[in-house]
């Protein structure tokens, strides 16, 4: 009976494969967090850590999973001061819409986002 059971479970999980696969890459709520902040455009180092508020080590082990993964590239700039740059790739750019739709959704049903999201049932419509 437990076999079928698991069998059963692998087979309603195969359609779900990208989904659980893309979210292992980008998942990771600092990466999420970098990933969206990086859609305005490049940064630097310290700009990211001030605006993502995540400890240097955390900025900087998300960076290399990023890079690694081929959603971030780093550009170091050698001139003085040395500064380190980091932008989206275009697999991290193919990523904004994504953000988009996930900000229109976070506002329509998620009321603690900006303390005002209405209910799709809401008589204001």
């Amino acid at each position: 009976m437990s076999s079928e059971l698991f069998a059963d479970e692998a087979e309603t999980n195969d359609g779900a494969c990208p989904v659980v696969e893309s979210i292992e890459q980008v998942g990771s709520k600092w990466r999420l967090v970098v990933l969206h902040e990086l859609q305005n455009g490049e940064r630097r180092f310290n700009e990211l850590k001030r605006a993502t508020d995540a400890s240097s080590r955390t900025l900087s082990r998300v960076l290399d999973d990023l890079q690694e993964t081929g959603f971030v590239e780093r550009r170091l700039e050698e001139d003085a001061p040395v500064a380190t740059y980091y932008r989206l790739t275009p697999k991290g750019e193919s990523l904004c819409p994504v953000f988009d739709e996930i900000t229109a959704w976070a506002e329509e049903w998620l009321s603690s986002c900006e303390g005002s999201a209405k209910s799709p049932n809401s008589a204001d419509d």
